[in-house]
């Protein structure tokens, strides 16, 4: 767990808050934004492994942001949060490029399992471009 980097965008501050004192007590880098917008000016200066992205927010919501992070960066993973169960932007979302998605409240545990799975597949991604582009 110590090496992910974690970005949480969430417009509920106090959730943001305390999801990142427990993530940092369990090793984890984490900034947090309070917004879409805010979260793609932050991508210029910290490269999060994962980003745990809330789906409702007011401006830019979660599936836009989504779609603009994968252009920014598409080896970044993406685990959407909502407190709004729907099928159908769990579905778009995928669409999109999340690597999952979790209902609010969500049980810590599964987060952590969720982002470390989430990490691994980033790193797996960037070891096998490594491979290619120093085998050519």
């Amino acid at each position: 767990m110590a090496d992910i980097k974690a970005l949480l965008v969430d417009d509920e501050e106090s959730f943001r808050n305390t999801l990142c004192k427990r993530l940092s007590r369990r090793g984890m880098t984490v900034e947090q934004a309070g917004s879409g917008e805010e979260a793609l000016e932050m991508l210029v200066t910290f490269r999060p492994d994962v980003i745990l992205l809330d789906v409702k927010m007011p401006g830019m919501d979660g599936l836009t942001a989504l779609h603009k992070i994968k252009e920014v960066s598409p080896l970044i993973e993406v685990v959407m949060l909502t407190g709004h169960a729907s099928m159908e932007i769990a579905i778009r979302g995928m669409e999109l490029g999340a690597f999952d998605y979790l209902m609010k409240p969500v049980e810590f545990e599964e987060l952590l399992y969720k982002l470390e799975d989430a990490f691994k597949r980033k790193q797996y991604h960037e070891d096998r471009i490594a491979a290619r582009t120093s085998g050519s």
